[in-house]
């Protein structure tokens, strides 16, 4: 888990692109911090499924645009693979041989993008990976330690706003109200597990059915992992969601 001070001071920076856009802050803010924090020149984020077609969310030119699309459309790349394995995928240079075995028609088509340097992210909350985030560089680079720490906690900030956390521009602690990042985390991924016994199906498709009913009622999934949890809320195969007490 990224520490507290580290976490909220990249929380920080991408409230504060979402301040110069005066919008609420989205995925789009933590790509475009990134970009201004790290030795790199574009990022890009794709929500990612096993199940279900993936697709790009944002980037922040047309490069990173590009590497979005090609890897989608081929199959491979390192946004695959780290999707794939759970774990950040570094590629300092991708004229490297053992890339070019390794991704064979992602790394020519990159490299004639106009990437040279290719780091991808998990977006990841125990055993839920919502998508992925992309850096590129158009130069060979390295992620120190303390750049690959800030890139891992853009990635956690990406993952709390496509999981619904609340993160504005005057609040900058790990998930708005909440002090334990780690609390949030497990429990939403306590909720997630026992969908898949209420409901009789895999883990990514009960992450789909509790995003979707927090969507449909107008509610944080924070809350409504929290009722699941709970036992306030009980779902079953083929219907209604039901409360087993007055909720909120």
């Amino acid at each position: 888990m990224t520490p507290p001070s580290r976490s909220s001071r990249i929380q920080a920076l991408v409230a504060r692109q979402a301040a110069l856009r005066d919008a609420r802050v989205g995925v789009v803010d933590v790509c475009t911090a990134a970009v201004a924090t790290l030795p790199v020149d574009g990022a890009g984020l794709s929500a990612m499924f096993t199940d279900t077609a993936s697709h790009p969310m944002c980037s922040t030119d047309e490069i990173s645009a590009r590497l979005e699309e090609l890897q989608l459309t081929l199959g491979e790349g390192p946004c695959v693979d780290a999707f794939a394995h759970g774990s950040a995928i570094l590629t300092p240079d991708l004229l490297t041989s053992e890339l070019q075995d390794c991704w064979p028609v992602f790394a020519d088509a990159a490299l004639e993008a106009g990437a040279r340097a290719v780091f991808a992210l998990p977006l990841q909350i125990g055993a839920i990976s919502p998508g992925v985030l992309d850096l590129y560089a158009d130069v060979p680079v390295e992620l120190g330690p303390d750049a690959l720490a800030d890139a891992q906690a853009f990635a956690d900030t990406a993952t709390l706003l496509l999981l619904d956390a609340r993160i504005d521009s005057g609040d900058t602690g790990p998930v708005g109200n909440r002090d334990d990042l780690g609390a949030y985390r497990a429990e939403i991924d306590q909720a997630t597990g026992m969908l898949t016994v209420q409901l009789g199906v895999g883990i990514e498709e009960a992450f789909i059915r509790l995003r979707a009913h927090a969507f449909a009622h107008g509610h944080r999934l924070a809350d409504v992992a929290s009722d699941i949890v709970s036992h306030r809320l009980r779902f079953s195969p083929g219907m209604e969601p039901k409360r087993t007490e007055e909720g909120r």
